[in-house]
This record gives C-alpha cells, sequence and structure tokens, in this order.
C-alpha cells in the first residue's frame, strides 16, 4: 500500500531532520552507498582468518581422534571455536571509547533526543490517534 502525500512529506521532514541532526549515522544508514564495514558489517581480513583458523582446528580435532588423545581434540575443538569468533567479530573500532557526542563534540542531553519523539507524538495526536 503506497504511503499518502501526506506521509510521504513527513518522511521526507524525518530524513531532513536526522540528516541535520546526525549526518555519520544517517550516511550508515543509507543502504546505495554504504559499504558493509560503515555499516557495521564483518571485515573480510577476520572473516578468511576465523574460516582458516575455523579449519585448522577442524583437523586437529580430526588428528586427536585418530590418535585418541582427547587433550588434542580439546585443543582442536577450542582453536575452532575461536575461529568462528574471529570470522564474527567485527574488527578493530576507531571509535572512540567517550560517551555519545554530537556533531559539535558535545555529550548528548537526553532532551535533544527526545525532541523527535515530541513532534512525532504531537503530529499522531493531530491526526486522531488510532481511531
Amino acid at each position: 500500500m503506497p504511503l499518502s502525500e501526506h506521509e510521504q512529506k513527513l518522511l521526507e521532514q524525518l530524513e531532513q531532520q536526522l540528516n541535520a541532526e546526525d549526518p555519520k549515522f544517517a550516511r550508515s544508514m543509507d543502504s546505495e552507498g554504504s559499504s558493509s564495514r560503515a555499516s557495521g558489517g564483518v571485515s573480510v581480513r577476520y572473516l578468511v582468518l576465523g574460516i582458516v583458523v575455523a579449519i585448522v582446528g577442524l583437523a586437529v580435532v580430526l588428528a586427536g581422534v585418530a590418535t585418541k588423545l582427547i587433550v588434542l581434540g580439546v585443543v582442536g575443538f577450542l582453536l575452532m571455536g575461536f575461529g568462528v569468533y574471529m570470522a564474527t567479530s567485527k574488527g578493530s573500532s576507531r571509535k572512540g571509547r567517550g560517551g555519545e557526542k554530537s556533531r559539535g563534540g558535545r555529550p548528548t542531553s537526553p532532551q535533544n533526543q527526545s525532541t523527535l519523539i515530541q513532534k512525532l507524538e504531537k503530529k499522531w495526536e493531530e491526526r486522531g490517534g488510532l481511531s
């Protein structure tokens, strides 16, 4: 079901407000121009390295079964687990460790974050809510 003209205008306003308030987040949510790394995807380097480590771990488990050494099997299992962890991890992050900051470098306040929600609630009430 297509959006009405009013709803399309509201959506455009929300997009413009998002671009104005947090352009970095807006770029990361853009489906056309975002890479898997920018949108929080898995690093290809860690994926390949993790798969290789998991395969080596599987080989060590099989060697442990063939030689009937339980310790070798456990080590291989741990290697496989570590390989899967590496393959699914996002790699090193270049983000700062401080609190969330707005584009001016100042910490964001809950009041600034809630203005969008307040505006949306006001529009919802103007439209008549659920009725």
